[in-house]
C-alpha cells in the first residue's frame, strides 16, 4: 500500500471509529483492543494507529504510554459549554469577516458555498461535511484576527465527530445549507450584527441536533 492509500484507509477508520464512539458503542474509560479492531475494519496496525493519533488530538481518545488507547467520552455539561464556546467565537469571526473581507475572499466563501450545494445535491452527507468545513474553516481564517483563526480552529476540530453526525438528523443537511446561505449573504452585505447571529444560531441549532440524535439512538438501543 502506498503512502497516499495509507492515508485514505486511516482516515476511513477514523471515521468509522469516531462514529462508533460518538454514538456510544465504547464505554467512557475503555481500552481500545488493537488486535479486534484491525480485523473489524480489515486493515493492519499502521493505518489503526493513525486513526487513533487523529482522534487523540480531538480528545475522544487518550493514549497513555504502555498502557494504551482509552475512550474519553465528553459529558452532556461538557457539550454544553463546548458549543456554547463554540457559537460565540464563530459569531465573532462573522462580525470581522463581513467587516474585512475583500472581493477575492468572498469568492472564496461563495466557491465554498456552491460546493456544499453541490453536495447536499447528491444526499452525501459526508461530502457535505468536507465542504461545510471547509466553509468554517474560511470564515475563521479570514476573519483577520489569527488568535482567534487558532481558537475557533482548535475547538471546531474538539467538536468535529459532533458536528458531523448531526448532519444525519432527517432534514437537517437541507437545513444547514440554507443557514449557510443566510450566512454568506449577511457576509456579503458587510452586516456585522446579521452575520453574528447567522453563525450564532447555526452553531447552536448543530448542538440540538446532536442532542436529538443521540437521544434516537438512546431509544433504539434500550428497545
Amino acid at each position: 500500500m502506498d503512502e497516499k492509500s495509507a492515508l485514505r484507509s486511516a482516515d476511513l477508520v477514523r471515521e468509522h471509529l469516531e462514529q462508533a464512539i460518538v454514538t456510544g458503542e465504547f464505554e467512557d474509560g475503555e481500552r481500545l483492543n488493537e488486535t479486534r479492531l484491525s480485523a473489524r475494519f480489515n486493515v493492519s496496525r499502521t493505518p489503526l494507529r493513525e486513526a487513533i493519533h487523529m482522534l487523540a488530538s480531538t480528545g475522544l481518545i487518550e493514549v497513555l504510554p504502555r498502557r494504551g488507547a482509552f475512550v474519553r467520552q465528553p459529558t452532556v455539561v461538557d457539550m454544553i459549554e463546548m458549543f456554547e464556546v463554540m457559537a460565540e467565537l464563530e459569531a465573532l469571526c462573522g462580525r470581522l469577516v463581513a467587516r474585512r473581507a475583500t472581493a477575492p475572499q468572498l469568492a472564496a466563501i461563495k466557491a465554498s458555498l456552491e460546493s456544499c450545494e453541490a453536495a447536499l445535491a447528491d444526499g452525501d452527507s459526508d461530502a457535505y461535511y468536507r465542504e461545510n468545513e471547509t466553509f468554517h474553516l474560511l470564515i475563521y481564517e479570514m476573519s483577520g484576527n489569527n488568535f482567534l483563526e487558532a481558537e475557533a480552529s482548535r475547538l471546531h476540530k474538539r467538536l468535529q465527530a459532533f458536528r458531523r453526525i448531526q448532519l444525519r438528523v432527517r432534514g437537517r443537511m437541507s437545513q444547514s445549507m440554507k443557514e449557510h446561505r443566510e450566512i454568506y449573504d449577511a457576509i456579503e452585505a458587510g452586516d456585522e450584527s446579521r452575520a453574528a447571529a447567522a453563525l450564532r444560531d447555526h452553531v447552536a441549532v448543530q448542538g440540538e441536533k446532536f442532542n436529538d440524535l443521540m437521544a434516537n439512538y438512546s431509544r433504539a438501543t434500550s428497545a
